[in-house]
């Protein structure tokens, strides 16, 4: 990962983001920001407003309040040259199962073509996103032939093909077995590091998170409540280190502070012949689910409360609670 300076260019800013649905508040004065290059996942509970902040910025939802710039314009007043410089991963769309992969791929393509500028050609061509994705070998089969896991490849493709600036994820790797996940986290740094897109991914997979994350955001209740590497936010979090070792044929567990440094050094001072020592640092996991339950216990009722509470006596649209 590379090092991103305080002065970053920001593709993405956001200042009090505000979303309500009927007297349901879903987003309560999010602030955020992406920069040029960087790789920010997107974590949270179900019904922490996920979805409705990535279908604001992606320009598909209008917002109730605050200050959103995307690329420069407000998503909910920009034009088609804009949209064609982000991508956009949907958790599912529709499969038009009858097309060939390869001709929906330039179908997509050609959309793109008109908003082509120097330096920034569009689209891909397709069989070289063919290649990238690993589909290359599927080009002529019928999109409805496809496993799921090979129709979220061509998802992945679809929205590579204009050449983004911008790419939002959701849940990209959903149906990826494990090596056609190591290969999309391959091509998600190359695209970060390389070709210098900026990338919003949300997933569940805190492993990924931590893999692929210049930065995580923690969405819940409608607010950010963390923000920073993951690194940075196990420190945030007074949490406890294992230190595992043996001793004279014994099996020790021991349970330090912070990162267990003085402990370690402790240990080796007085017991030289310690062997197999091992040090189990909180995961991303453990800091994850420390921090929502932190939030949890800080945040007042609110209304999405009470829509747990009496569904009847609200009427929502369920989508904005994903």
């Amino acid at each position: 990962m590379r090092f991103r300076g305080a002065l970053e260019e920001r593709v993405i800013q956001v200042e009090g983001l505000e979303m309500t649905y009927g007297t349901t508040r879903v987003l309560q004065g999010v602030d955020l920001h992406v920069g040029r290059g960087e790789v920010v996942v997107l974590l949270g509970p179900n019904g922490a407003g996920k979805s409705t902040t990535i279908e604001i910025l992606e320009g598909f939802r209008m917002r109730s309040g605050g200050r959103v710039d995307v690329l420069g314009s407000d998503p909910a007043q920009a034009g088609e040259a804009w949209r064609a410089r982000i991508g956009v991963v949907l958790q599912s769309w529709r499969d038009h199962s009858r097309w060939k992969v390869r001709s929906l791929l330039e179908q997509f393509g050609a959309y793109y073509a008109p908003y082509s500028v120097p330096g920034q050609p569009r689209p891909y061509p397709a069989d070289e996103l063919l290649e990238r994705v690993g589909l290359t070998s599927h080009a002529h089969e019928r999109v409805g032939s496809l496993s799921g896991g090979q129709r979220r490849r061509l998802d992945v493709a679809i929205g590579l093909v204009g050449r983004p600036e911008l790419l939002f994820l959701d849940e990209p790797t959903a149906g990826f077995d494990p090596a056609a996940r190591r290969e999309f986290h391959e091509m998600v740094h190359d695209l970060s590091d390389v070709e210098d897109v900026s990338i919003l991914l949300t997933t569940h997979d805190l492993s990924e998170a931590e893999k692929l994350a210049d930065r995580i955001l923690i969405l819940d209740g409608g607010r950010i409540v963390a923000d920073g590497s993951a690194d940075e936010l196990a420190r945030r979090v007074a949490g406890v280190t294992e230190v595992l070792w043996r001793q004279d044929g014994q099996r020790h567990v021991h349970s330090a502070e912070a990162d267990g440094t003085e402990f370690v050094r402790s240990l080796l001072a007085t017991h030289p012949d310690v062997t197999e020592l091992e040090v189990r640092r909180q995961t991303l996991e453990d800091t994850y689910l420390a921090m929502v339950a932190r939030a949890s216990d800080a945040a007042p009722l609110d209304p999405a409360a009470e829509l747990a509470a009496d569904p009847a006596a609200h009427h929502a649209d369920s989508e904005a609670l994903r």
